[in-house]
């Protein structure tokens, strides 16, 4: 993946092509989405058609973290890309309308007071590498894009991780996502 300088609009692709093979597709709740034996990641706006499906998300601030858990974040975090991190995957979910219509600290109170979402992933850092995608606001068929990799040894870690989140509060309001498991091929 390009650097962040590039196009704050991330498309992925899942298709014929791509340098990740998707190994699994797991609908948590929602609908699916088509099957697909690779994935693409483009730094760009990337139109349907180009594949069996395309999601698009920007970059963006985090919306729910203080200054201080995003020190810690950035102090703990490892980019995406290392030649370890050889397995990834992509969980697009979209929150029920009731999620959106929380005030902003009341979305904020159930995301980390009570679910602990940023304490649970920092525990995991630095291990697991993640970057968010925001949709919602691009009209995208789910809210967020989180994009994760990590090195095989550490997928027990990564589903330990994911059981915990979504054990949560938080994860009352999820009415759509999906879980995409892939591997890097080249």
């Amino acid at each position: 993946m390009a650097s962040d300088a590039q196009s704050p609009v991330v498309s992925f692709v899942g298709g014929d092509h791509g340098a990740w093979r998707v190994d699994r597709m797991t609908v948590l709740v929602g609908d699916p989405i088509a099957e697909a034996k690779r994935l693409d990641i483009e730094r760009a706006v990337v139109r349907a058609g180009q594949g069996a499906w395309v999601l698009r998300g920007s970059l963006s601030h985090m919306r729910y973290t203080t200054r201080d858990e995003s020190l810690k974040l950035t102090s703990k975090q490892q980019g995406l890309g290392r030649p370890e991190a050889i397995c990834g995957a992509l969980i697009p979910i979209r929150k029920s309308a009731g999620w959106w219509a929380l005030a902003q600290d009341e979305r904020r109170a159930i995301y980390e007071e009570r679910s602990r979402h940023t304490s649970i992933g920092l525990e995991y850092l630095p291990r697991i590498a993640r970057k968010l995608h925001h949709s919602r606001d691009l009209g995208e068929p789910f809210d967020f894009l989180t994009w994760f990799e990590f090195a095989p040894e550490h997928e027990p870690a990564f589903d330990e991780l994911l059981a915990r989140l979504r054990d949560s509060e938080e994860w009352h309001y999820v009415d759509r996502e999906i879980d995409i498991r892939v591997r890097l091929v080249g």
